[in-house]
């Protein structure tokens, strides 16, 4: 089953969007799920900072 998915709308600087298409189309993704997979590692990234302390 998949994950359950929410629209959400967002305001991003022009040099922050620019890029992070960039990386999206690299990976050859939306930018949409990129900018989720980018979320989820920094959150995973923080969770493991936090157990550390």
């Amino acid at each position: 089953m998949k994950p359950l998915k929410e629209k959400i709308s967002i305001t991003l600087d022009s040099p922050v969007l620019s890029r992070v298409k960039e990386l999206a189309e690299r990976e050859d993704r939306p930018v949409s799920s990129y900018i989720n997979l980018v979320l989820k590692a920094h959150l995973e990234q923080l969770d493991r900072e936090e157990k550390g302390s």
